[in-house]
């Protein structure tokens, strides 16, 4: 941070106070309120905090709110003066995360506690609506209302909040995923059912298709099978005319849950092969990678050794091409990518070349969106270890799969963790072997 961010910081808080009509007595008051309604009452008088406050102002040298206070800031402002949630852009609530970053907060703990309010926010029943500003929030309500009034500021909103939602997989269970969707779900159906200025129809398809697709994958982790075919059929229908790349992603989505809902691989196989057509004419080098890959795993598991060498080849040769300008560039990485390598060795190669990719990729998933993803990779490289007669060694991976599975409510996490389990079935009397049962038992019901 420069000399200049920290004064900027300190003006945006004071800002922040004064648009509440609070004194310094005034938000120290609120804060100690606040600390006792969270029940973390803070031993501490008016005139401590109130001086703590002024600090944070101080046009010279101002101090960086401790982690305790950051919380309750963050929950102060993450209603506005009527009592709603708030905490998109241009909320006092993004504002209150601007100036903690000028007075050098790092981005992570940012992260960790916007990731913490959307928590609270959907533990009281909020939706996503609470993740686009106030004027946006208004200016939704008024296109529902009057859908000719919809404009493109509002869809680049929805895109953006639909995009929030979709970076808190893995950070907040798959059942939050669909109380924080269910609201924009619901936008884009009334949206799509009306007469909306025609230049506008695509984008709304595009924001359609993002939220459908998710709600999709959230529906088929919370056991609800019906509900996600509907919605994945929908995401079919709006994203029908959109882009190419887009269109592949939608399939890729519904394959991955057709694979592990419907018997047999021919469903998935059908949308895998109409991915990849799609990905293939699109812009997207990246989304052509993550369809290859994909193809490459169905392949395996049908025992098509040379097809899945082939498809991972292909992977490659578009996760190493030139992606300046893609559309989609984190959409797939180098580290997924050596998660399907693993697949493919364990169905039709050496389970300890697979082993090794497995271990290489769970090493690099490190991000919190990524902590479903490293969960699945890591019950794989436990099948590994199974396969090369490690059964305790395999069983010691399965308990940190467990608790990821259980944070998240991942299914098909929770459903290799049940494979898994079933292999080791050989050694159920061993003492490990009983004190994995007892874990996934205690978690996830067995």
């Amino acid at each position: 941070m420069s000399a200049y961010d920290r004064p900027v910081g300190a003006a945006t808080l004071k800002r922040l106070r004064l648009a509440r009509g609070w004194s310094l007595a005034g938000l120290a008051r609120a804060i100690i309120a606040k600390a006792a309604e969270l029940g973390q009452p803070l031993d501490v008088s008016v005139a401590s905090v109130q001086r703590t406050v002024a600090r944070w102002e101080t046009g010279k040298g101002p101090i960086l709110p401790g982690d305790r206070y950051q919380l309750l800031l963050a929950h102060l402002y993450a209603r506005t003066a009527d009592g709603q949630t708030s905490l998109g852009a241009g909320s006092d609530f993004a504002e209150l995360f601007d100036a903690l970053g000028y007075l050098g907060e790092s981005e992570r703990r940012l992260d960790e506690l916007r990731t913490l309010l959307v928590k609270t926010a959907t533990d009281g029943g909020g939706g996503l609506l609470a993740l686009l500003g106030p004027s946006t929030q208004l200016a939704l309500s008024t296109a529902l209302a009057d859908p000719s009034r919809l404009d493109e500021e509002v869809l680049a909103a929805m895109c953006l909040a639909v995009g929030d939602v979709n970076g808190q997989v893995g950070s907040v269970p798959f059942v939050r995923v669909q109380l924080l969707l269910a609201p924009i779900v619901e936008s884009c159906r009334r949206l799509l059912d009306a007469a909306v200025p025609e230049p506008l129809l695509p984008s709304l398809r595009a924001v359609a298709a993002q939220a459908y697709t998710l709600a999709g994958r959230a529906a088929f982790e919370t056991r609800d099978d019906e509900a996600s075919r509907a919605l994945y059929a929908e995401a079919t229908a709006a994203g029908g005319i959109s882009s190419p790349w887009r269109r592949a992603v939608v399939h890729m989505s519904h394959a991955l849950v057709t694979l592990y809902s419907t018997p047999g691989i021919e469903a998935a196989q059908r949308l895998v092969d109409a991915a990849v057509r799609d990905a293939r004419a699109g812009e997207s080098v990246t989304v052509r990678a993550r369809a290859h890959a994909l193809q490459a795993e169905i392949a395996a598991r049908a025992g098509a050794e040379r097809h899945a060498r082939a498809a991972l080849a292909l992977a490659w040769y578009d996760m190493d091409s030139d992606r300046d300008g893609d559309p989609a560039p984190t959409l797939f990485s180098h580290a997924h990518l050596r998660g399907f390598e693993g697949v493919t060795s364990l169905y039709v190669g050496d389970p300890a070349e697979a082993h090794d990719y497995f271990a290489r990729s769970a090493e690099a998933l490190k991000a919190p969106r990524e902590r479903v993803q490293r969960a699945i990779v890591t019950t794989d490289q436990a099948a590994a270890r199974i396969r090369l007669d490690a059964p305790e060694s395999a069983a010691e991976l399965l308990h940190g799969c467990i608790d990821a599975a259980s944070a998240t409510g991942g299914r098909v996490a929770l459903i290799r963790l049940r494979r898994a389990r079933s292999e080791l079935r050989a050694w159920r009397r061993e003492d490990w072997f009983a004190d994995l049962d007892d874990h996934l038992i205690g978690s996830l019901g067995g």
